[in-house]
C-alpha cells in the first residue's frame, strides 16, 4: 500500500484533493498537514511514497519542506501545487528536485497524470546513502528531466530494456536518440557485450554495406585487407543504425536477410556467418511516408518497430532545462577546468524563449559559449546576446 500526505493549510481544497485521490486510487493511505511544520512532522513519523505539497503555507511555505524531502526523505516523490503558478516558480521547484509542479486550480486530469508518475519508482535514479550499491545514475543528457514526457520515456525504457525485442527509437535531431539507444543496452542483459553504433546518413551509399557485413580483401578496388562489419562487432551485443531512413533500398534489403536469418556475408565473400545482436535503429524522418514515397521497405519498418520509443524535443520538455543546464554547467566547468559558473534566475527563464529547434545538442553548445562569452554569474543580457539575438 502507498502512502500519501497532502501539505495543504486551505480546508476546502484539502478535502476536494483527498475525495479525488480516493476515487481514482485504491490501496493508497492518505495522511494530511495544515502547515509546513505539521507536514515535517508527519514525513518524520511516516515513511510516504508522495508528497502533494502546496507552496504558499503559515510557518514553513512549500519550498523549504521541499528543501528538506530533498535532504532527509529523497526516496519521497514530491509533487507540488501553487495559486500562483509562473514558469519562474516551476523552474525554482524543479530544480529543487520536486517530480511535477501543477498550478491551481489544479485540472483533474492533469493532477491524476502527476499522482500516478510520481508513484512511479524512479527506475533511474541515483543511489541515495541509504541505497548502497543501489542502480547508478545513467549519465546521459537525455535521460535528464522529470517531465512528463521524459517520465514516460524512462517507464517505457525500462519495461523494454531487459527484453530482446528490436526498437525503433523516433525523434527530431538533436533530441538524444542515440543516447536512449545506450540506456536500453546498458539496462538489458547484453550490457556486458558490445554496444555498436553507426551513424547510415554518414556513410556513402557504396560503402555502406561494407560498413554494415564488411568485406573480404579484394571484394572492390580499395579492399586491400579483410574488413569485420558493425553486425559482427556488435556480436551478442546491441547494433544501433541510427539515421536508419537515409539508409539505400539495397543495403535495407540486406539488412533484412540478416535479421531473417541471423546471419550475415561479408561483401565479395561466400561465407555465412552467424551473429547475434540486437538491432536498435533511430530516424528523424516519418517512415510512413518514406514508405508510401516507396524509399523505405515496409517488411523492413516491420521487422524494426517491434517497440517504438519517441524521443520529445526539447520545446515540450522545458521544465527539465534547468536541471539540463546545470548538468552541462557542471559538465563544462570541469572540462574547461575553471570554476563553477553561476546562473541568475533570470537567464534560466530567459532560455526557455528560446525555440531550442536544435534541441539537448544547441542547449549544450550554447551553455558552452555562455560560459566562454558570459559573465559569472550569467544574467538574461548574456542569454540575449549569445543565444537569442545569435
Amino acid at each position: 500500500m502507498h502512502r500519501l500526505l497532502i501539505a495543504e493549510d486551505e480546508p476546502a481544497i484539502r478535502r476536494v484533493l483527498i475525495k479525488i485521490i480516493k476515487e481514482t486510487f485504491e490501496d493508497i493511505e492518505l495522511l494530511e498537514a495544515v502547515d509546513g511544520v505539521h507536514a515535517l512532522e508527519q514525513l518524520s513519523a511516516h515513511e510516504c511514497d508522495v508528497l502533494l505539497c502546496d507552496i504558499k503555507m503559515p510557518k514553513k511555505d512549500g519550498l523549504e519542506v521541499l528543501q528538506w524531502v530533498r535532504e532527509h526523505r529523497p526516496r519521497v516523490s514530491v509533487v507540488m501545487i501553487s495559486g500562483h503558478g509562473d514558469l519562474e516558480t516551476a523552474v525554482a521547484c524543479m530544480r529543487m528536485g520536486a517530480r511535477d509542479y501543477i498550478a491551481k486550480p489544479p485540472d483533474l486530469n492533469r493532477l491524476i497524470e502527476a499522482l500516478k508518475n510520481a508513484l512511479i519508482p524512479r527506475e533511474f535514479s541515483a543511489p541515495t546513502p541509504d541505497q548502497p550499491g543501489g542502480e547508478k545514475e545513467v549519465a546521459f543528457d537525455a535521460m535528464l528531466g522529470d517531465s512528463s514526457p521524459m517520465r514516460a520515456l524512462k517507464k517505457m525504457i525500462a519495461q523494454v530494456a531487459p527484453t530482446q525485442a528490436r526498437v525503433l527509437i523516433t525523434g527530431p535531431n538533436g533530441s538524444g536518440k542515440e543516447l536512449v539507444a545506450k540506456s536500453l543496452h546498458q539496462h538489458s542483459t547484453r550490457k556486458q557485450r558490445p554496444f555498436i553504433a553507426l551513424n547510415c546518413a554518414a556513410i556513402p551509399t557504396e560503402l555502406i554495406e561494407s560498413e554494415l557485413f564488411g568485406h573480404v580483401k579484394g571484394a572492390f578496388t580499395s579492399a586491400v585487407k579483410d574488413k569485420v562489419g558493425t553486425f559482427e562487432q556488435a556480436h551478442q551485443g546491441t547494433l544501433f543504425l541510427d539515421e536508419i531512413g537515409d539508409m539505400s533500398l539495397s543495403a535495407q534489403a540486406k539488412v533484412l536477410r540478416a535479421l531473417q536469418e541471423s546471419s550475415i556475408q561479408r561483401v565479395g565473400g561466400d561465407k555465412i556467418i552467424s551473429v547475434d545482436v540486437r538491432l536498435i535503429a533511430a530516424t528523424n524522418k516519418n517512415l510512413a511516408l518514406e514508405m508510401a514515397q516507396g524509399r523505405f521497405r515496409e517488411d523492413l519498418y516491420h521487422r524494426l518497430s517491434v517497440i517504438i520509443l519517441e524521443v520529445p524535443p526539447l520545446s515540450e520538455r522545458l521544465i527539465d532545462l534547468p536541471q539540463l543546464v546545470d548538468y552541462f554547467t557542471q559538465k563544462v566547468c570541469e572540462e574547461q577546468g575553471i570554476p563553477r559558473i553561476i546562473w541568475h534566475k533570470e537567464a534560466l527563464t530567459q532560455l526557455t524563449k528560446h525555440p531550442w529547434t536544435g534541441n539537448v545538442r544547441e542547449l549544450s553548445n550554447s551553455v558552452e559559449r555562455l560560459i566562454i562569452l558570459g559573465g559569472n554569474p550569467i544574467t538574461s543580457s548574456d542569454v540575449d546576446r549569445l543565444v537569442i539575438k545569435k
